[in-house]
């Protein structure tokens, strides 16, 4: 029943679609295995992954879709309504746009989340998703952010902001403030980037930097979509440990590519996703952070075409 409820909305959405276009490119020769990259949010856009990532992919045998989701980014769009049924409806707007059956979904970070109701609400088009860096459960990714904030603060004799730490572990865990405020406090203490980022690494962000365009891009916020999707989705409160299973009932591979310095990830969270996907389908990369494409490019590609080809 749920699946007739998304497929009618689909269709319902078509004109609003047509003339409201969503941002998109493709890389690389349509008649090879299709993937669509699903960035990081809510609020942000997949130009970082666009200009260091999906014409390497693509050049590995892949067809590369990369968007930005409606109303954030490129796609602006003053009438999104910023809920997982548009969601679906646009991504089943890109099947049709690049002729495409069946595809295998690449969610970085909120993106995860994006492939697991899709993959969840169709089924027969999703090949395989494949998270990266991506929350299972983000009251889980809260406090584990709370209690690593907590460790460095008093390594560091900060009392200042011990106190911030202790008013927020007093509000309602639910609430978007809760949430900025420990995804403020992760940003604080690094929890994005390595300590010691890879040759590699530096070139990559050094080569976005150069891309004047698409780097002013990639660091823009849209705050119209953090607040819709709370407001509409309580994407705060989110687990998908159900839906996973529900997913791999049907046949669906998942695979996960995680950084040991993402800061937003405890072991135990990345041991729990580790047995529900299986040890082989599971990648915990040293010297890598939350970007894991950019943090260990060349062990994220071969990891892609380890498992998809």
């Amino acid at each position: 029943m749920k699946r007739i409820i998304y497929l009618l909305i689909f269709i319902l959405s078509c004109s609003t679609l047509q003339s409201q276009s969503l941002y998109s490119k493709s890389f690389g020769d349509k008649n090879n295995p299709a993937i669509i990259y699903l960035h990081g949010g809510p609020g942000y856009n997949c130009a970082s992954f666009e200009a260091t990532t999906a014409q390497k992919l693509a050049d590995n045998g892949y067809f590369v879709i990369v968007y930005d989701r409606r109303g954030e980014g490129r796609s602006k769009d003053a009438k999104a309504q910023f809920t997982f049924s548009e969601m679906c409806a646009d991504i089943n707007s890109l099947y049709v746009q690049y002729g495409i059956q069946k595809s295998t979904l690449l969610g970085h970070s909120f993106g995860g989340i994006v492939a697991t109701y899709f993959a969840d609400s169709f089924p027969l088009k999703v090949q395989s998703i494949v998270l990266v860096g991506a929350p299972v459960s983000l009251q889980k990714t809260f406090k584990f952010i709370i209690a690593k904030s907590t460790f460095h603060y008093i390594a560091q004799n900060d009392s200042v902001n011990l106190k911030y730490i202790r008013m927020i572990e007093k509000m309602d865990t639910n609430s978007l403030l809760y949430s900025s405020y420990c995804f403020g406090h992760a940003m604080q203490n690094g929890a994005y980037s390595p300590q010691n980022p890879s040759q590699e690494a530096k070139d990559i962000n050094k080569s976005l930097k150069s891309d004047t365009l698409l780097s002013k891009v990639a660091s823009k916020m849209t705050y119209e979509a953090v607040q819709g999707f709370w407001k509409n989705e309580h994407y705060t409160t989110l687990d998908l440990t159900k839906k996973l299973h529900h997913i791999q009932n049907r046949k669906i591979l998942i695979y996960g590519l995680y950084g040991k310095e993402d800061g937003l990830y405890s072991i135990q969270q990345i041991e729990e996703l580790q047995n529900m996907v299986g040890p082989d389908n599971l990648k915990y990369l040293d010297n890598c952070s939350h970007s894991v494409f950019i943090d260990q490019q060349d062990q994220f590609l071969q990891s892609i075409n380890q498992w998809l080809k």
